[in-house]
């Protein structure tokens, strides 16, 4: 029988000053039907870098705020409401638009494998764990970085 998750009761972890994970529903709860998270990102956030997934959708619904997302090569804003699914293999970035903060659900369907990769990222934030281990476990996690110099470069607009 599902049950709630409770805000009060969810792990919230940080990947980066300003950007915290809260989580909700892992595969192991979900009989590997989805996981999902809620991403609340301060203005001035990198954000994720460029990647991909080769097994799951990401979609992204935008709670609060406006979210920069990468596309292959083509950014979008999406403002509250808004809602964008990225097909496996697609490559894609995302962080909160120039002046604002995002608050935004992100769902993976089918479920991966995703809360001991945003606690890995929380312990390589706290300096507890080498950010190599990222790297190392792209397949474990099937997150796969990519380099976007447009991604870059828009993460840098975004910080002025």
């Amino acid at each position: 029988m599902p049950t709630p998750i409770r805000a009060a009761d969810a792990e919230v972890l940080a990947d980066a000053p300003g950007s915290l994970i809260t989580l909700l529903a892992d595969s192991d709860t979900t009989e590997n039907r989805f996981t999902a998270n809620r991403a609340t990102l301060s203005a001035g956030v990198f954000g994720t870098p460029a990647h991909f997934h080769t097994r799951a959708t990401e979609f992204f619904f935008v709670l609060g705020g406006a979210l920069q997302v990468l596309v292959d090569d083509d950014l979008h804003t999406l403002e509250p409401g808004d809602f964008l699914a990225v097909p496996p293999t697609v490559a894609h970035a995302f962080g909160p638009a120039e002046g604002s903060d995002a608050d935004v659900l992100v769902v993976f369907t089918p479920g991966m494998d995703r809360f001991d990769y945003y606690r890995l990222l929380d312990r390589v934030a706290r300096g507890v764990a080498d950010p190599k281990e990222i790297s190392e476990s792209s397949q474990r996690y099937d997150n796969h970085y990519v380099d976007s110099p447009r991604w870059r470069q828009a993460r840098a607009d975004a910080a002025v």
